[in-house]
């Protein structure tokens, strides 16, 4: 396949990097007027359409797409959704209207638990059918890799559930998939007063029962004021290790819980949420193979306080940024408004937004390897643009879908 008559080609790479921190973050190939030669799944080659090899091209018998002044960008890597889920929770949207907190509908059995209550009624099958149609709504707005959580089980068997339907949108779904077990979400009802017999519920059955089905490529543990504590977090997260699981962490959206430090303590991939960051946050994460990992449509929605980008980068960290597609605090899979709301509320620039939505988010999963980038041999993952001259206007222009194809591994779908 070749695409021609693209406006820009943005987020090159050829340097092998599988992240970018500090001011790496605003560092990404621009070329204008230019083609894309993909060769069966992968990316073959790149450049002006005026070039030498985009005359050879063009002379040649390739499958032609015409890009009619469009942009090409790598497809948008979301690290962090929880898209399983049986119902939808508008009513507590209206309930925090009125006043209530996350922390009160959690408490009187809401949140969480009342999507794990559903969950838990709903067949496999209607669980499946959902989520694949949240996963090709994300996947018309650009989004080409995904890492799906469970979580709305709290039950061994609904938990085992949720995981299935992951395994199935794996081997049905053209976008890469990688599955986390979250069976440390929140806290059943019936083990509120004693914790400590639900996560050895975790440990001894669950954890086991995940691993024998391979079902899970992480472990995440909410740890944060009124879930899961540290010592709950690192006795999860030690059994997790020994069954082959990699950590990841939803670390201070409620409060300066700890969840940071022991997820770099355990060597997580990506700590989640960091609504609440101090100094001695940024500074644990320096030197370390850990991906901070900002939700803003969590942060818009509960009127959060916003993760400090600015001040991460400025220390040189990496910053990656995903939706948190989720039915209670972030109803929303759209990373185009992720972009958008990177530059608007966090202040990146759209050169730092793009590369914290797609190459830093594909290493916060694993996959950077693969996709995130515009960069010879990886997989052809690329997003086809409406018309538009330049990055800029992809964060400027938001709240309209601006996509107008997708290609996944090296197709059109």
């Amino acid at each position: 396949m070749l695409i021609i008559n693209i406006s820009e080609l943005a987020g090159i790479d050829e340097s092998g990097k599988l992240l970018k921190s500090g001011a790496e973050m605003a560092e990404t190939g621009r070329v204008q007027n230019a083609f894309v030669l993909l060769k069966g799944k992968k990316i073959a080659d790149y450049g002006r359409m005026d070039s030498e090899s985009g005359k050879k091209y063009l002379s040649e018998n390739h499958r032609v797409v015409d890009a009619k002044g469009g942009m090409v960008l790598p497809c948008f890597c979301d690290s962090h959704t929880h898209i399983v889920y049986a119902n939808s929770r508008e009513l507590e949207f209206v309930d925090k209207i009125r006043g209530l907190s996350y922390e009160d509908i959690a408490k009187r059995g809401g949140g969480i638990l009342n999507s794990a209550k559903a969950t838990a009624e709903a067949s496999e099958d209607a669980l499946y059918d959902m989520a694949l149609q949240r996963l090709e709504e994300v996947m018309r707005m650009g989004t080409g890799a995904i890492e799906i959580k469970s979580g709305y089980g709290l039950t061994t068997e609904s938990e085992l559930k949720l995981l299935r339907v992951i395994r199935r949108l794996k081997e049905n779904s053209p976008m890469l998939i990688k599955a986390n077990f979250l069976g440390a979400h929140g806290i059943p009802m019936e083990y509120r007063g004693h914790q400590s017999d639900y996560v050895d519920l975790v440990i001894n059955e669950m954890i086991p029962l995940v691993a024998s089905e391979d079902l899970a490529d992480f472990i995440d543990v909410f740890c944060d004021d009124g879930f899961f504590t540290v010592e709950d977090t690192e006795r999860i997260l030690m059994a997790g290790l020994k069954y082959g699981m990699r950590p990841k962490i939803h670390a201070n959206e409620m409060a300066v819980s700890g969840g940071v430090q022991v997820g770099v303590k355990y060597g997580a991939i990506s700590v989640d949420h960091l609504e609440q960051m101090g100094q001695a946050e940024i500074e644990c994460l320096k030197g370390t193979e850990t991906m901070p990992t900002i939700l803003p449509g969590c942060a818009f929605f509960l009127n959060l306080p916003l993760s400090p980008a600015r001040e991460m980068i400025r220390n040189g960290l990496p910053v990656a940024m995903a939706s948190d597609f989720n039915p209670g605090t972030s109803p929303s899979g759209n990373m185009q408004l992720i972009l958008s709301m990177a530059c608007i509320r966090y202040r990146l620039t759209p050169e730092e937004a793009l590369n914290a939505t797609t190459l830093n988010t594909a290493y916060a999963m694993d996959v950077s390897e693969q996709v995130g980038s515009i960069t010879k041999g990886k997989l052809a993952n690329l997003i086809i643009t409406q018309p538009m001259a330049r990055l800029e206007f992809m964060p400027y222009y938001y709240g309209a879908n601006k996509v107008s194809k997708v290609i996944l591994n090296g197709k059109l779908v």
